[in-house]
């Protein structure tokens, strides 16, 4: 068996690790470097835990089925009576459509999520009206709705038990920062720490998030994977909906859903840039020059509403083409785990999975997730993702 070092303990990390340990690899010759072991400042701590079928790529459909197939067995999945059940809030997303080409898309995605087995079904605007009377429809000419398998789970709950009980079989998870990795001869023997440590490794797992780039750096390998800003608001309306709100995107971007007793919206900036990994500072006016304007536009009992919490997220955005990078590239043993693109958190049961079997068994056993191999980047060809909110 290899010594694997996985860089980056946050979910995709923690999954690795415990989907590793699932399938036979010896925990102690897997360490988990994660440079910060509170996890305060991951993306893994700002996601809004959401899953949804609705992808125009059909293995990410495939990735969303079998996220929600581990998540209602959990406690089964990870064979440990002290973990509890994930609950799945299923009130669906809801896609709006406002131009012809919007609308296309929509058609075109709901025949790739029907083959992947989605219940995804598209509605006209009186559809949306009958069953959704609170939407102010002006200017939608299509939506599309998950009918089953789409909403919000604990995510926290997952990280932690994926954590904990890898750490339990024997897995080493260690506090520091990964400086250099040595890849001499054309394949890695090891990283150093920032402290000066170098922990020897047949296998290099870069899942070091919005560092990602960073970490493939000192590889030698150039990858297109960039922090980007999402921003979050949590709200109190003085006139709540008497049925739950799906995940809705307007056709504007913005999107609002139920959270609770309480609801949360979410936006990105105009313009988008690239920014520092630690940099989640928020230019906040965009919250009454946008996006409540559009809410409460789209949604008019969302016109007297309290804001109760606000922050900024990162996404690990590829901008070749918003999807995975996953597998081997650069220097033999060298492994990318990068690019979610705001949808990692729903398939880390999948991804992690996935490259378990590829490390264990040289290959992919459960589901092929071949198409996701970095070397297309070098190529030019992109494996692309439309359905990024």
């Amino acid at each position: 068996m290899t010594d694997v070092i996985i860089v980056g303990g946050a979910i995709m990390g923690s999954s690795l690790a415990w989907w590793l340990t699932e399938l036979g690899h010896p925990p102690q010759r897997i360490t988990v470097v994660e440079r910060d072991p509170t996890y305060a400042a991951c993306g893994t701590a700002f996601t809004n835990s959401c899953i949804r079928m609705q992808f125009g790529n059909p293995l990410n459909v495939a990735l969303s089925r079998f996220g929600v197939e581990f998540l209602r067995a959990f406690p089964t999945r990870l064979g440990d009576d002290r973990v509890p059940p994930i609950q799945l809030h299923e009130f669906g997303y809801l896609y709006l459509a406002g131009t012809d080409a919007q609308a296309d898309r929509l058609c075109a995605a709901l025949a790739v999520q029907t083959e992947a087995g989605a219940a995804t079904r598209l509605m006209e605007p009186a559809a949306i009206a009958a069953e959704y009377p609170f939407y102010d429809l002006d200017g939608v000419i299509l939506g599309s709705h998950g009918a089953r398998d789409e909403g919000y789970f604990d995510g926290t709950t997952m990280f932690e038990w994926w954590r904990r009980l890898a750490r339990e079989r024997g897995v080493t998870f260690l506090p520091g920062e990964v400086i250099a990795i040595d890849a001499s001869e054309g394949r890695v023997h090891g990283v150093t720490l920032s402290d000066g440590t170098r922990l020897p490794a047949d296998i290099v797992v870069n899942a070091a998030g919005t560092r990602g780039a960073q970490v493939a750096a000192l590889a030698g390998v150039a990858m297109p994977v960039e922090p980007r800003k999402r921003y979050t608001w949590v709200f109190e309306a003085a006139h709540p909906l008497d049925r739950d709100l799906p995940l809705t995107i307007d056709p504007s971007g913005v999107h609002v859903r139920t959270d609770g007793p309480w609801y949360m919206a979410g936006a990105t900036p105009d313009p988008d840039p690239a920014v520092d990994p630690d940099d989640f500072s928020g230019d906040w006016e965009i919250w009454e020059d946008r996006v409540w304007p559009l809410i409460a536009t789209r949604i008019p009992a969302f016109e007297n509403i309290r804001v109760r919490q606000s922050w900024v997220g990162h996404y690990d955005l590829n901008t070749l083409d918003a999807n995975a990078l996953l597998g081997p590239v650069g220097p033999e043993g060298f492994v990318m785990m990068n690019g979610f693109s705001g949808h990692g958190l729903q398939h880390a049961a999948g991804i992690g999975r996935g490259l378990a079997e590829w490390i264990v068994h040289g290959r992919y056993v459960s589901l092929d997730l071949t198409p996701f191999c970095p070397a297309r980047v070098a190529r030019a060809e992109p494996f692309a993702e439309l359905a990024v909110i």
